[in-house]
């Protein structure tokens, strides 16, 4: 694994790129999961877009307060097409897995700087990254063991707990404020 030597503000520049390509994927993931006829997964997956489009307004809200020039960038490709629900819950799923790597590089980059601001700025996404990845992967287990009845994943999601989309007060700021 090489390291990558780009400066904490740098890799923040390039994760705002990368959280607005996540919210697209998501929201590619809840429209196919709609025509699927699929609401509750839909549902999941158009929260979970705007969770991402949030994650990178933190990030531009944190380099507009450092006073560190802001450039909004395009977005990567998105997958539209999947056969059955397990195919896009295992991308986010990956998804969540790169994000992780793409935050704990973030941190070491902050470390690398001696940015003890950034560091701890980078702390609140590395525990929300932990939430993350075990929640794709309780849902891709649920997934994998629905088989063929797709309808066990909506079941699933229905007895989840709202506690889920209580808003954690103790993240950063979002650029013009959390959707």
């Amino acid at each position: 694994m090489t390291t990558d030597t780009r400066s904490f503000a740098d890799l923040l520049r390039a994760q705002v790129r990368n959280e607005f390509t996540a919210s697209q994927q998501y929201v590619a993931i809840a429209v196919w999961c709609d025509g699927a006829d699929l609401p509750r997964l839909a549902s999941r997956f158009y929260a979970q877009a705007v969770e991402e489009r949030n994650h990178a307004m933190m990030m531009v809200r944190y380099m507009l307060d450092r006073d560190w020039e802001v450039l909004i960038p395009g977005v990567g490709e998105v997958r539209n097409g999947f056969s059955t629900p397990v195919e896009p819950i295992a991308l986010a799923w990956e998804q969540e897995q790169r994000v992780t790597e793409q935050c704990e590089a973030l941190f070491h980059a902050a470390r690398a700087d001696g940015d003890v601001l950034s560091e701890q700025f980078m702390l609140w996404f590395l525990k929300e990254q932990v939430e993350e990845v075990s929640s794709m992967s309780s849902l891709h287990t649920i997934a994998e063991r629905a088989g063929s009845d797709w309808f066990q994943i909506e079941d699933h999601l229905t007895r989840e707990t709202a506690a889920e989309t209580t808003r954690d007060v103790s993240a950063p700021e979002a650029a013009g404020g959390a959707l």
